[in-house]
């Protein structure tokens, strides 16, 4: 493979918002991609990738840690555990769509943070 099959570019599809409800997010999918959402509402679980952004470059180096942060637990390498230090930031959570408004989807379970750049959505 040469450099540039390399390259990587990952385009949000959406951004994630937090709101006053526990545990209720919304994700504003991009107008671009709003045709992307056709029939949205015959699902009922979705996947949300999105890049967990406040993760800093120091933490994306970490490639051992302790599973939940418990030291009493052995150390396992990151790709094995459900740690949000990892070398590229992807975090995924399978969540339940509640409804769907226009380009807006409603969704029940979603761990991200406020305004997390959501890059994917695939049926759960």
């Amino acid at each position: 493979m040469s450099d540039n099959d390399l390259n990587i570019n990952i385009e949000p599809v959406g951004i994630a918002h937090t709101t006053d409800e526990p545990e209720l997010m919304i994700i504003e999918v991009q107008p671009e991609f709003s045709d992307a959402l056709l029939l949205a509402e015959e699902q009922q679980h979705l996947l949300i990738l999105y890049w967990m952004h406040k993760l800093n470059e120091a933490d994306r180096r970490i490639l051992q840690v302790h599973p939940q942060g418990d030291k009493t637990k052995p150390l396992r390498g990151v790709f094995f555990v459900h740690s949000p230090m990892r070398p590229n930031p992807i975090g995924v959570t399978r969540v339940e769509l509640l409804k769907v408004e226009g380009n807006r989807l409603f969704v029940k379970g979603l761990d991200a943070f406020d305004k997390s750049p959501v890059i994917d959505i695939k049926s759960g």
